[in-house]
Parts: C-alpha cells; sequence; structure tokens
C-alpha cells in the first residue's frame, strides 16, 4: 500500500529542530473491514476462528454462563472439523476467497483514489485484525480514518461488532485518529444500480432463462428483529429496489434468508428449504443471487453454489445458478468509490 503525507505536513517537518523525533501525521485512511476468515482450511484454524467469532456477545446474546459451556464441550468439538471440508472446497491458491477478494478490492480502491488515501483492509475475526491495521494507519500517518464495514443491511451482529472492536483499539492508544464510519447502504441508489447492472448481466450470460430469481441474504434470529435490530427490514427495501431496478417481468423474485444455526427461531423463509420448494412446486429453473455479501466467500461458493444446487437439482430442478457477488468488479468498485469518496467529503 502507498502511505501519503501533505504538502503542509512536508513544509512542518523541513521547520522542525535537528533533533525532533520523526513523526508522520497529516493523512487519511480507510480501512476495508469484512467479517473474516480462518486462515487455512484445516480444523485446527477453524476452531481458532469459531471461537472468537461465537465468543461475540453481539453474535451469540446467551448469556456467556450458558453458553461457553456449550461452545466450549461441544461446538468448538464437533463443527471445525466439517466447517474446514467445506472451506477446503472453495479454498483457491490465493488462500480464502472472502480475504483474496477484500484484498484486491482495497487495492483496486487504492488505485482509484491515488495518494490523496490510504487505504487497507482488515478482518473482525481472523486475520489481519481491525487493531492491527488501524495502527498501521496511524503509523504511516493517517490522522482521520473511515471504518468502511462491507456489509450493505446494517445489524448489530455485523456493522456493531466492527465499532466495537475499533473502541476496544482506541483504548489503548495515547493518540487516536480521527473516526468516521461508513453507514448501511442497503438502498443506496449507487449501491442498487451496481447490483441491477451486474447481476444482470450474468442473468444475460446464463444458457438458460430463469423462472425464479431468488435473492438470499445471511439470517439472523428472529428475536433480533423483535429487539430492534432493522437487519430484516434492510434486507426486504433491498430486495424491493433491486427487483423494481432490474425490471424482469418474467422472473419471479424471492427473497429468503440462509445459514441457520442452532435452534432458536431464525428470520424466514429459509433458503435451502425455499430451493426444495421451489423445486417440488414446478419451478425447473431457477438462479440465486446474495445481496447481502460484498465478496463471495464459504456462505455463497459453498452454501448456495455447491449445497444449494444440489438441494435444487435433487427435488426435481433442471437449471441452476449461483450468481458471483460484486466483488472487485467495475461495478462494484463504482460503487464503492462513489460511497467512499462520498463519507470522505470535509476530509479530501
Amino acid at each position: 500500500m502507498t502511505h501519503s503525507t501533505s504538502s503542509g505536513q512536508a513544509r512542518h517537518e523541513q521547520s522542525l529542530p535537528a533533533d525532533h523525533p520523526s513523526v508522520r501525521s497529516g493523512g487519511i485512511g480507510v480501512l476495508l473491514i469484512n467479517l473474516g476468515t480462518p486462515d487455512a482450511p484445516d480444523a485446527k484454524s477453524v476452531r481458532r476462528y469459531l471461537r472468537e467469532f461465537l465468543s461475540d456477545r453481539r453474535v451469540v446474546e446467551i448469556p456467556p454462563i450458558a453458553w461457553q459451556p456449550i461452545l466450549r464441550g461441544i461446538v468448538l468439538n464437533t463443527r471445525p472439523k466439517k466447517s474446514a471440508h467445506a472451506y477446503s472446497q472453495v479454498w483457491t491458491d490465493k488462500g480464502s476467497p472472502l480475504a483474496a477478494i477484500t484484498a484486491e478490492q482495497a487495492e483496486r480502491l487504492q488505485e482509484r483514489l491515488c495518494e490523496s488515501v490510504t487505504v487497507r483492509w482488515a478482518m473482525r475475526y481472523g486475520t489481519p485484525a481491525i487493531g492491527d491495521e488501524l495502527q498501521a494507519l496511524m503509523d504511516s500517518g493517517c490522522e482521520r480514518i473511515l471504518l468502511a464495514p462491507l456489509y450493505p443491511q446494517y445489524c448489530a451482529a455485523t456493522t456493531a461488532t466492527v465499532v466495537d472492536k475499533a473502541a476496544e483499539k482506541l483504548r489503548t492508544m495515547r493518540w487516536q485518529p480521527a473516526l468516521r464510519t461508513l453507514p448501511p447502504y442497503h438502498d443506496d441508489p449507487a449501491y442498487i444500480a451496481a447490483l441491477a447492472q451486474d447481476l444482470g448481466a450474468q442473468l444475460d450470460a446464463l444458457d438458460f432463462a430463469p423462472e425464479v430469481l431468488l435473492l438470499s441474504f445471511h439470517g439472523m434470529p428472529e428475536r433480533t428483529l423483535h429487539l430492534g435490530d432493522p437487519y430484516h427490514c434492510h434486507c426486504r427495501k433491498t430486495a424491493r429496489l433491486l427487483e423494481e431496478a432490474m425490471a424482469r417481468p418474467g422472473v419471479r423474485f424471492v427473497t429468503t434468508f440462509q445459514s441457520r444455526f442452532g435452534r432458536a427461531k431464525w428470520l424466514e423463509p429459509a433458503t435451502d428449504a425455499t430451493l426444495e420448494t421451489e423445486a417440488n412446486g414446478g419451478t425447473r429453473r431457477l438462479a440465486v443471487a446474495t445481496p447481502g455479501f460484498s465478496a463471495d466467500c464459504l456462505e455463497t461458493l459453498e452454501e448456495i453454489a455447491i449445497q444449494g444446487s444440489e438441494q435444487f437439482l435433487g427435488a426435481g430442478g433442471e437449471k441452476f445458478a449461483a450468481l458471483s457477488c460484486l466483488n472487485a468488479g467495475e461495478a462494484g468498485m463504482d460503487m464503492l468509490e462513489t460511497l467512499v469518496r462520498r463519507e470522505l467529503a470535509g476530509w479530501i
């Protein structure tokens, strides 16, 4: 990554006494943040990742005294091997797809913003850690930093926990940067337009015409909705605006929620159940998009593209397509640059 210093800073440094310690300041940083990933597709790495992820009080809202024995005694002894196998099916020569794509997004955003801003990336769980990347930005002279959680729809278990982790780092810093946080962009015209353009091109490139476009968002326990989390409403609004923007009268749009975990009631309808219901009901050609994910990951590449395909085709479906996320494509990067430049207004 490039590190920039302003001309004002350079003039200031020239006027300092010879024995003054070198201090870099005056810079502006952007930290792209996504959920996280294990460092390798093996049980040991997955166990370490899941321990951090599932110990977050915003992710699992069960009192620790009740949850930790279950987590350590059951979940971390049974789930890592299964999850490691799932990760091994989507792992690339660049490592985790989520990490590789997020790194590419940061690199391409850096190219677009040039030297006026330093762009880095981090994961909420796993590496690179948010605290380490915030420190790296400060060390490079960035006194103003935009936290950019790449979650279009706000959820306490995603966006809020990013801010929690940044605050945890700030508590240890004597010299703190000024921070801004990218707001949720579930209904932003730039986001909807990018999705419509990108998904439309992918649909046009298929060798079949889908009867149904299933919009699958990550699920959350239903109780979060009743406790006041806006996530469900944000997903529904994204789906409605996207259907209007895509304007495909021959395609039926269906909104679902994936990745159920545990025994609690989750947001419905569930993606896996809907895939089977659609096939059983006579739908033969179906495509799935995952607009709540900014980058392809285990949940899109394994849960949807592999498991989802098996579920739909196994229940009688004939044609299935898992559409890619925006990733680091031009439509997605145009959108990200627009959002970031807007939030940096007054700084650059």
